[in-house]
Order: C-alpha cells, then structure tokens, then sequence
C-alpha cells in the first residue's frame, strides 16, 4: 500500500491522544467516586459483562477518526485487473494474390469490409492502428481513435508484389512502443527495397529502428504482457525479409501478443482487382488466367502458411484463426477476445475508507442512543 498525502498520516496520532485522555478521565472520575462513595455499591454496580459495553460508542467514534486519518491520506493499492486491448494493430496483407477471386469479389475487397466492421465495434477508447503490407511494411495509420480517419486509409490501400510478414510485426511493434513507454521499438533488420503497398501512392518506408541490437528484445521489452495486440491478416506465406518467426520472437520479448488470421482458399482461382486496388503490383493478362499465373493456371502456390502463423501465434501468447470467405473472417475478427489481458493498475482506497469511516462512526451514535434510551 501507497499514499499520495503521506504527510497526513500524522493525523492518525490523534487516536492515540484521545483514547489516553479517555483513559485518564475514567481514572479520574473513578479514584473521586471512591473517595466520596460506598466501595461495596460501586463494585456491585460495576459488576457484570455489561460493564464493557459503555466503551463501546468511544471505541466505534476512535476507530472512525482513524479511518478518515487514513482516508485524507490517499491510500492506494497495486492489484492487476482485467482490462481491454487499448490498442489494436491491423495488419493486413495487401499482396497481389488478394486479387483472388475465391472470395467474392476478391479477397481484398472482403478484407476490407471485415476489418471496417471489426474496426466499427471497437470501444471508442480502443486506438486502432493500421499497418499494410505487401512487398514491404508500412505504418498507414498511428493508433487513433479517429475512426474516420483509419477507414479512409482503408478503403485508399493498393495492393504490391511480395509478402512481408516478418516485416509487418516489426512494424505494428514500432508503432505499439509509440505509445506504450514499456514497449522497446523492434531491433533493427535489413529489408529489401521493392514494390510494396500504398496508401493511394507506394511511398518507401525506412527501416526499423530501435531496440539494443540483435538478440535483445527479451531485455529490451516489457517483462509480462502488454495490453496492446496485433492481429494479422494474410493469405499467403513470407517471400522476403525477416521471417515471422524471428519477428514473433521480438513480439514476444515485448509481450505483444499476435493474432495471425489465415484467409482464402486452397482451391484454384482467378485474380482480378479494381483499377483503384491496383498499386505496386499490376498484373499482366496471363496473371489473370489462373492463381499463379501463366498457363498453369491451376497452379496452386499462393496459399496460407499455416505452420508459419500458428507459430507465431504460439510465440507471442496470441491464438491463429483461419477463415476461407467473407463471413467467416467477419466472425473470427468478431470473436477476437476483447478483455485478452490484465493490466496493473493503483487503485484509490480514500473513499473506501471515507466510507467505512462514516459507517463505524453511525454505529457508534446508534449504540450511544440506545443505551441512552435503555
């Protein structure tokens, strides 16, 4: 236990006083009953185990003092509670393979209104961030609260060559340790510059920075587990850059935990996005034969890594979903736990104590009246 006014604890000596001159008085009163009185009627009068009970409403007010001394003094208690993620990272996957039209109309298309409608039935005290990523990672929205602005950038991604997954943790941890101080920034890794997603343009993103070095995010980020969460959204499997494993491992130094969600199917398909949806990566016409292109069509390589995410969800004490259209993504992202966490928090003991202070205090006044009335 802590106290925000320690200096008013000296409050509490009061107690102490006033039960010594309690004390004192009944010596004084008793030693002149003796001297002016019969000493065989007082102690007959004396006599019994009522003769307690008149301490009792003196004994009530003292302990009420002592409790409103403590009260004024701001008693605080650390106790861990359960709270909701006050940040949420999306990180969606913006590769041209969701232009598949397995899901209907594609796949990014279906993402983007599952996240729109995860996004919407957030608490309004729930930041929401957005990382997109294709060929490379970048941060398209900070946490905010500003839902309007996180749905704009939404609806404005383009989809890029290649897939970055690795490389998306580490940015959703970057953007986690903007806000959270126990949070240390990913280590730094070297990524390949390529075509990548965009919000309305592909802009270059830097390479991550922070952290102490290689190897040391189990000293750099918070001990336990952060109230911050990632979830992840991809259809296919890492193709550059830091591995998801080695980048669920900073995660999990830091006590982020991760959400991967697999999305698509297995089933051979076309691919065609919108001209809006079309960015880093525009497809050829014999891109659009079939997934995977050329004249083998049927080709069926551009599927979930499903060992690769449920890995990193294993890692970072987080838990993979698999979801193979529309609806079903909507539900996982549905029933992502809210309260995944508890969070150490001071909590204020002053009117608490206020309270029980006024209650004994009552008590006291109620056994005086009636032993008056008695």
């Amino acid at each position: 236990m802590s106290f925000g006014v320690p200096l008013l604890l000296v409050t509490l000596l009061c107690v102490p006083v006033l039960l010594g001159v309690y004390v004192w008085q009944l010596r004084r009163r008793r030693r002149q009953a003796v001297r002016f009185s019969n000493v065989a009627l007082l102690r007959a009068a004396g006599a019994g185990s009522a003769s307690w009970r008149r301490h009792v409403p003196v004994a009530l007010v003292l302990c009420a003092l002592g409790l409103l001394g403590l009260a004024s003094a701001r008693p605080t208690v650390r106790a861990e509670v359960p709270t909701s993620s006050s940040t949420v990272i999306v990180a969606l996957d913006v590769s041209g393979s969701m232009c598949a039209t397995d899901v209907v109309p594609n796949r990014l298309a279906a993402a983007q209104a599952a996240v729109r409608s995860f996004v919407q039935g957030q608490d309004d005290q729930t930041k929401v961030g957005l990382v997109v990523f294709s060929g490379f990672a970048q941060l398209a929205v900070a946490p905010t609260v500003d839902r309007e602005e996180l749905l704009a950038a939404l609806d404005a991604v383009t989809t890029g060559r290649g897939t970055t997954i690795g490389a998306a943790i580490l940015r959703s941890i970057d953007a986690i340790a903007e806000l959270d101080p126990n949070v240390a920034p990913a280590d730094a890794v070297d990524e390949p510059t390529t075509d990548g997603p965009g919000v309305g343009e592909p802009s270059p993103t830097p390479t991550p920075t922070g952290g102490t070095g290689p190897g040391s995010g189990a000293t750099a980020g918070k001990v336990g587990v952060a109230p911050e969460i990632v979830v992840l959204l991809t259809d296919g499997a890492n193709t550059r850059g830091v591995t998801p494993g080695e980048a669920a491992d900073q995660a999990a130094a830091r006590g982020v935990r991760i959400y991967p969600i697999g999305f698509g199917t297995k089933n051979p398909t076309q691919m065609a996005c919108t001209r809006d949806q079309y960015g880093g990566f525009q497809p050829r016409a014999r891109d659009l034969s079939g997934f995977g292109g050329g004249t083998m069509g049927g080709r069926n390589f551009l599927v979930v890594d499903e060992a690769a995410l449920k890995g990193v969800a294993q890692r970072t004490g987080g838990e993979y979903f698999a979801a193979t259209d529309a609806q079903g993504l909507t539900k996982v992202l549905a029933d992502l736990p809210k309260h995944v966490t508890v969070a150490e928090q001071d909590i204020d003991l002053s009117a608490a104590a206020a309270l029980l202070a006024a209650l004994v205090l009552l008590g006291g006044l109620a056994v005086s009246l009636r032993r008056l009335r008695g």
